[in-house]
């Protein structure tokens, strides 16, 4: 399984693909919003782990966009309070 996480905290992305990969899933990583919808076009990933709070284009606009094309799940995993 192919994995998208959406992370622009790089600490807190290599430590979650740490325990993802350790567990059997290839995962790729994207720091930033305004570049996800290609990167899910060429990659074609099983699933996405989306934040929310991410520079160039945030994780709801991400979503939204790909809805049309991207069929598979979106786990929106974010640490905003409301």
């Amino acid at each position: 399984m192919h994995l998208l996480l959406v992370e622009d905290d790089l600490r807190l992305a290599d430590l979650i693909r740490g325990y993802l990969e350790s567990n059997g899933l290839r995962v790729s990583v994207a720091p930033r919003g305004d570049r996800v919808v290609e990167k899910v076009k060429r990659e074609q990933p099983d699933l996405l782990v989306l934040d929310l709070g991410l520079p160039g284009r945030d994780g709801f606009t991400v979503c939204k966009e790909l809805r049309p094309s991207f069929q598979n799940p979106v786990l929106i995993l974010t640490a905003r309070d409301n």
